[in-house]
């Protein structure tokens, strides 16, 4: 979408996969989960806020959520039916975890956000959502919605999220990199293994 409009080059777009494929297949720690961030808000340059919205809609359909799991979104139904309200907690940016968990029935959504003015985006990493970021940001809005942390579930597939899953009862593991991996088999917790992508129709 960002291409058709011209937004990005072909040599970004490249980029960028490959940026992601190798997060999701080898993990990463902070500081390069800090410079794909900041990287991606870059393109974002001169990008105004409506505009970006726009085409955060074309691409719900034929982008975004075939990349989600389907066992995410049983799992979040199921926490519904139980009466436990759901959110999206992520590193991407803000206006597209939001449309997200919009479009997917979701209760809220917490995401990174990118600077601007007077409606334009200025390609600078304003708020990054991880590490201890990401946990403050759970505490706030936990105080906010009056949600008990020490009976609430939250899943990760990232050893950076450590933080962030310590700070709930019930933490939980899913096609976790290999130190988280490797610390969810040490304490204990649940690991699962999501393999379905693409939702469904209803």
């Amino acid at each position: 979408m960002f291409r058709r409009r011209g937004l990005i080059r072909r040599r970004q777009l490249v980029k960028a996969g490959l940026a992601q494929l190798v997060f999701m297949r080898f993990g990463a720690g902070e500081s390069t989960v800090r410079r794909m961030a900041e990287r991606g808000m870059a393109v974002l340059t001169g990008v105004r806020v409506d505009e970006l919205r726009d085409i955060v809609s074309e691409a719900m359909e034929p982008v975004l959520k075939p990349l989600v799991y389907t066992e995410a979104l049983d799992l979040a139904a199921s926490h519904a039916a139980a009466g436990e309200r759901t959110y999206i907690v992520s590193g991407a940016l803000e206006e597209v975890v939001q449309a997200l968990a919009l479009e997917l029935g979701f209760d809220g959504a917490l995401g990174s956000r990118c600077g601007r003015v007077d409606g334009v985006y200025t390609g600078r990493l304003e708020h990054a959502l991880y590490g201890n970021a990401k946990v403050d940001a759970l505490v706030e809005l936990a105080a906010r919605d009056e949600l008990d942390l020490r009976v609430s579930t939250a899943y990760s597939d990232s050893h950076t999220d450590l933080a962030f899953l310590e700070r709930v009862g019930n933490p939980v593991a899913v096609n976790p990199d290999r130190e988280l991996r490797k610390l969810a088999e040490a304490r204990g917790w649940p690991v699962l293994r999501f393999t379905r992508r693409g939702v469904r129709a209803p």
